[in-house]
This record gives structure tokens, C-alpha cells and sequence, in this order.
């Protein structure tokens, strides 16, 4: 039963609904695959941390895409969710930091709360047939009024137990995941280790779901939803399972940033906040999840070392590439690029078909 499982499986990894397919891909892949895990054995204890924290936030990042790329639907509520998760994470491991396994319940209670909170949210706001422009609305005033509403949160009469809320001060000195004396503090191998198995079944787990069954009817309610609506299926309750699924991944990104820093303020639910994680799916590109991990990888990365050269052109360079890719590649820079190689490369072999082959007489001639 298990085998004929993994036969079924297999399958969906490689479909249609992905970039990258074929032995060649795989084979980058496990190649890339191996040398993330091998730096663990060379890198040093801050590179790793470093590289660390810019994979944690590839699951809110490919929730986006999956969210908006495969579903249609434009959410500005990633960096809530995100932040939401950690405070709850932040709350439940302060509280139970002597108890053992206590820091493992404190992110499953974070991951599920975000998650069961995004799905009251989802209902109101998909079988309330709310208009599609006015979701990313909605979605917005969600992680401005939750950074405003934290943003007041300072002094000691706001506590859940021991743990301070913090105000814009934030919440600090929160325990990172442990199990028993296996630590997962931003500053060790076995942090980075986490971050990248975590990324990696993330991404596959969503290949396998946009190319299956149920991933095809997510990309029929984007494209026609009454057509998908007539043929037998839930549109709302699709919506509103893709919209939590989206936000888990976000909560999932969040409690591994509290892991990282030991820390959280309202500010990772801002305005900033918000338009980041649109800005890594639109110049990757929405409709492809391996585009949308490079681009959050790499915007990352950039907007680090734009922040360190001089902090006040971080965020206008990002906003210019997000209006370039807008102008010049609407569907993302990385599908483009996909696109337009896969073109060259079927040029390219069919050019020597072309060309008819040279007779015994033209050989003869010359």
C-alpha cells in the first residue's frame, strides 16, 4: 500500500502545474539540494545563521504564490499571520519554558491558531462574496490594525502570564525550539539544518498539491469560477482551505523567525511588512513556486545588503524592480527567463531538422 503510494506521488512532483520538470531539473535540484546540507559541515556558525533566516522565509513566500499564484487571490495578510504566530509562540513558550517538550507546543499552537483564526476570517470574507479587489484591502487593514493594536500593548498591566506583550518595544527574550537539549537558537548548525528540511518539504508538499487533483480545481476557481462552480465543486471552501493553508505557511515562517532572533514587534506586521512578501511573489513570479523561492531568497538577501549600504534606498529599489517586472515581465522575472530559454532550447534542437541534408550531387559540386 505504502509503495503504491510513493508511485502515485511521484508523479505529481514532476506535472504541468510547476516549473521544472525532468531528469535534469531533479538532478539540480539534489545537486542544490546536497551543497545547502553540506554547508553545514564548512560554513561557519554566522554564515549559517545568516543564510538561515533568508530560507525561513521562503514558506510565507511560497504561500503567497500558492495563494495568489494558483488561486487567484491577493492577500496583504502574510506579514499579520506571520506576526500573529509568533506573538502566540512567543506567549506559550514563555509561560512553559520549564516544561519539556513545551517550546514544540508553543509552535503548534502558534501554526494552528493562525491558521483557525485566517480561516474565520476567510469565511466571512469568501461566502460573503466580498469582491476580489477588495480582499487585499481587507487583508491590509487586518496587519495594520493587529501592528496599531500591538503598537499599544506597552507596560506591565499587558501580560498573558509572565510574558510581556512589549508595545513597540516588542516581545523579547523568548525561548527558541528545543527538543530536550537539542537547541535550534539562530547561532547554531542544527537551527540551519531545521530552516532548510523545512523549506525544502514545504516545496515539494506544494508541488504535489498544485499538480494534483485538488490543485487543478484551485487553478479552475481562479480562472472561471462559476464554470469550476458548475462542475460540482466548493468554490468558497476552496478559498477559504488555500487562504488557511497560505496563512499556516506564513505562521510557520513566523515562529521560525522568533526561533532565530528570540524576539517580535509590531513592526513585522506593518505596512513594510505586508508589501514584502507581494513584492517576492510578482518578481519571481505568482505562477511558479520554485520562482517565487528564488526571488524571496534573493530579495532577501538584497534588501540586507541595500539596509547595511545605506537603509533609505532599500525599499525604493525594491519597489523600482517591482514596478520594472510590472512593465517589462508581468508574469515575474524568473518565469520569463524559464520561458524564453525553453523557447531558445526547442529552437535550437529543431534547427538541424530544418536544414535538409546535403546530396551525393551538392557534395560532388563542392
Amino acid at each position: 500500500m505504502k509503495r503504491n503510494r510513493i508511485f502515485e506521488i511521484l508523479p505529481l512532483l514532476n506535472g504541468p502545474m510547476e516549473l521544472g520538470q525532468g531528469r535534469n531539473f531533479w538532478i539540480l535540484f539534489c545537486l542544490f539540494s546536497l551543497v545547502l546540507f553540506g554547508y553545514a559541515l564548512v560554513g561557519s556558525v554566522f554564515s549559517l545563521s545568516n543564510l538561515a533566516i533568508f530560507f525561513a522565509y521562503v514558506p510565507m513566500g511560497l504561500g503567497l504564490g500558492l495563494l495568489w499564484g494558483y488561486g487567484g487571490v491577493l492577500s496583504f495578510g502574510q506579514a499579520a499571520f506571520f506576526g500573529i504566530s509568533g506573538y502566540v509562540y512567543g506567549i506559550v513558550a514563555g509561560n512553559l519554558i520549564s516544561t519539556p517538550g513545551g517550546t514544540l507546543l508553543a509552535a503548534a499552537c502558534g501554526v494552528v491558531g493562525t491558521m483557525t483564526l485566517a480561516a474565520a476570517f476567510g469565511y466571512f470574507v469568501f461566502y460573503g462574496q466580498v469582491s476580489g479587489w477588495i480582499i487585499p484591502l481587507l487583508t491590509l487593514v487586518l496587519s495594520l490594525i493587529l501592528e496599531t493594536f500591538m503598537g499599544q500593548t506597552a507596560g506591565y498591566q499587558w501580560r498573558v502570564g509572565s510574558v510581556l506583550l512589549g508595545g513597540y518595544n516588542g516581545m523579547t527574550g523568548i525561548p527558541s525550539l528545543n527538543l530536550g537539549s537539542l537547541q535550534f537558537s539562530g547561532a547554531t548548525v542544527a537551527y540551519y539544518l531545521l530552516v532548510i528540511g523545512t523549506m525544502l518539504i514545504v516545496y515539494l508538499g506544494l508541488r504535489v498539491l498544485v499538480n494534483s487533483r485538488y490543485g487543478h480545481a484551485v487553478a479552475g476557481v481562479r480562472e472561471d469560477p462559476e464554470r469550476t462552480r458548475m462542475l460540482g465543486y466548493n468554490v468558497n471552501l476552496i478559498q477559504v482551505q488555500v487562504f488557511t493553508l497560505s496563512a499556516g505557511l506564513a505562521g510557520l515562517s513566523g515562529v521560525l523567525y522568533v526561533s532565530w532572533g528570540n524576539y517580535m514587534n509590531p513592526s513585522s506586521m506593518g505596512l513594510l511588512a505586508a508589501t514584502l512578501p507581494v513584492i517576492w511573489t510578482a518578481v519571481g513570479g505568482r505562477n511558479s513556486l520554485i520562482a517565487v523561492l528564488i526571488s524571496t531568497v534573493t530579495l532577501r538577501y538584497l534588501a540586507d545588503a541595500l539596509a547595511v549600504r545605506g537603509g533609505e534606498y532599500a525599499f525604493l529599489i525594491l519597489g523600482a524592480l517591482l514596478l520594472t517586472t510590472m512593465l517589462f515581465f508581468p508574469t515575474g522575472i524568473v518565469v520569463s527567463l524559464a520561458r524564453r530559454w525553453h523557447v531558445w532550447r526547442k529552437r535550437d534542437l529543431r534547427m538541424p531538422s530544418s536544414i535538409p541534408a546535403e546530396t551525393n550531387q551538392e557534395r560532388e559540386d563542392s
